[in-house]
């Protein structure tokens, strides 16, 4: 099993410390590219596909609602 696949398996599993870098990891291996906006504002892009979050501050677990659009915005890309 990769470690893609792992993330996935702990992302649809809805950790409650699941990190930033896991998510940055993760979406780098589906071609989303990281673009930073204002402040704690981020987007991962991938052709005309966004994903807009924001960075978690001051550590880096994201939230549930955050895992939560994760999941649904992968799952109707068919990516997951």
């Amino acid at each position: 099993m990769s470690k893609n696949d792992k993330l996935i398996i702990r992302l649809l599993s809805q950790p409650k410390d699941f990190t930033y870098s896991e998510l940055r990891t993760l979406l780098s291996s589906f071609g989303y590219k990281e673009i930073q906006g204002a402040g704690s504002r981020v987007c991962f892009a991938k052709n005309s596909h966004k994903i807009k979050l924001h960075k978690p501050h001051p550590d880096s677990i994201m939230k549930g609602y955050q895992i939560d659009l994760l999941i649904e915005e992968l799952t109707n890309k068919g990516l997951i």
